[in-house]
């Protein structure tokens, strides 16, 4: 069975008229009350959902915008086609072959990298297609990946972490068949809810600081103490870390059960059952929540346990002030209220027992095995891959066409790190560190990786080669990245 999307307007319409209770004044104006501190008094402000694009043409203009975040001055930020922070979220049919063009109305260079999409090279929109101050780039190809929630943002070196902290970003959902035929909630912004998760520090003007490591405020899609009503029914949240370097152990304020239901790159074969969920810097996760059982008007948050988190788990810091200091450091912290309120009619009160097949590359399947070090020189120097730092005319790994390979990822450093690597998902086989998590046995892209451990896993280089444009793999920490920790493969005949 499969459920309708609905209506963009009228869903959009419902969550800023009114959300538990938020008039039409703070749910536009998020915040009037008074800017957020971690022991501010609770203001809850409607969650804002993404408006759609769907089709197979989707245009994105980057540009400088502002925002109410909080009382005061406007926030000045970044957003694409002038959503004020984030952007719209595309919607594509796997199979579809698709057209972008994405326009920078920026004061400077940048790209727009869909993150988690199997495509050409040459249409990744990483640091090699720059996109010049007022000039359009029209990247095509054909949506190879299975359904999930994948993501685009800006990947300009050495400022990435600017942009993506002053709100560049959207979501990416791609569909398919076998998803369809599934029993789940996608009816869009009322059951099948898209959350970027972000906290971001604000000036005595209430500005955006790009550089700061951790942020001060918590932001869900751009919002301060976001709230949503959902219904008593299975919903469906689709997580994405959009974090500079902090991690979030997300969990539920009563402790709830809840299910992992997709990874980077598609659903997983069977709901996995979790109280906490740790996502680092890039990664998604779709999950199922069950409020069919909840009284209609009660509150439940989604929250990150983030106290007591080991050292190298960004944001596990004690410091509340400093280059890694943040007054949401080592604390537990609501990213999200949910009021509970009426079921729909078509709505989902039963959890699946199956989802998808998924057939992952095999150790037996392996053509090639290579192995990267994330290095450094000591406190205060960049980290950096096999200690070279990221230069744009250097390859750093060749890759066959067709081959499948396992990479081992090993990290003998001081801290923790977010693994990415463009082109392909993967299936994790190993950590050193022990056992891998059931809701890690999934499609990916991204991963955590702790101090003194090394993480292997295993991908099939399919569909794409190019002997001129290489795809990256690099630390999904954004000051990471724009440091130098990142590489440059290619995928040749």
């Amino acid at each position: 069975m499969s459920y309708p999307d609905g209506d963009d307007i009228k869903l959009n319409r419902r969550n800023f008229l009114k959300v538990g209770g938020v008039g039409i004044g703070t749910a536009l104006f998020p915040n009037l009350l008074g800017p957020q501190s971690a022991n501010a008094a609770v203001v809850s402000n409607a969650l804002w959902i993404p408006p759609r694009i769907s089709g197979k043409t989707f245009n994105l203009r980057l540009g400088s915008t502002t925002k109410q975040m909080i009382k005061g001055a406007l926030t000045k930020t970044y957003s694409y086609n002038g959503t004020g922070f984030w952007g719209p979220t595309l919607v594509m049919q796997k199979g579809d072959d698709v057209s972008l063009n994405v326009t920078n109305a920026l004061s400077e260079q940048t790209t727009t990298h869909w993150h988690g999409v199997h495509l050409p090279a040459e249409m990744d929109g990483g640091p090699m297609q720059v996109i010049e101050i007022g000039k359009t780039w029209s990247p095509k190809f054909k949506v190879m990946n299975n359904a999930a929630t994948y993501w685009y943002h800006p990947h300009m070196h050495k400022t990435t972490q600017k942009q993506l902290a002053l709100g560049a970003g959207g979501f990416i959902i791609v569909k398919d068949s076998a998803e369809a035929a599934l029993a789940l909630p996608r009816t869009y912004g009322i059951d099948d809810i898209p959350l970027a998760l972000g906290s971001r520090t604000l000036s005595s003007t209430n500005q955006i600081s790009p550089t700061k490591n951790y942020g001060d405020t918590m932001l869900t899609n751009g919002v301060v103490k976001a709230q949503v009503t959902l219904p008593a029914q299975f919903v469906r949240l689709r997580l994405l870390n959009i974090e500079t370097e902090r991690v979030y152990n997300l969990g539920f304020s009563d402790n709830r059960v809840f299910y992992v239901i997709g990874t980077d790159g598609g659903l997983v074969q069977a709901p996995i059952s979790v109280r906490r969920l740790l996502m680092v810097q890039g990664e998604r996760y779709e999950i199922l929540v069950d409020l069919s059982k909840d009284k209609i008007g009660i509150d439940v948050s989604l929250r990150a346990f983030n106290k007591g988190l080991a050292f190298g788990y960004g944001g596990g810091e004690p410091a509340s002030t400093g280059t890694f200091g943040s007054l949401l450091n080592n604390i537990d912290f609501d990213v999200l209220k949910i009021k509970v309120g009426k079921p729909t009619a078509l709505g989902v009160t039963t959890l699946p027992t199956t989802l998808v097949k998924n057939l992952f590359p095999s150790q037996s399947q392996v053509t090639h095995s290579r192995t990267i070090n994330i290095t450094d020189n000591g406190a205060g120097t960049p980290f950096t891959f096999d200690n070279k730092s990221y230069d744009m005319n250097t390859i750093n790994q060749i890759v066959k066409l067709g081959a499948t390979e396992a990479w081992t990822i090993k990290n003998d450093n001081i801290f923790g790190h977010a693994f990415h690597i463009h082109d392909v998902q993967f299936k994790i086989i190993s950590r050193s560190s022990g056992a891998i998590p059931a809701y890690e046995q999934g499609w990916k892209d991204t991963f955590s990786i702790q101090r003194n451990e090394q993480v292997t896993f295993i991908a099939k280089f399919a569909d794409y080669a190019s002997s001129t444009w290489p795809y990256m793999y690099h630390c999904h920490m954004a000051n990471h990245e724009d440091g130098g920790l990142m590489g440059q493969f290619l995928v040749e005949k």
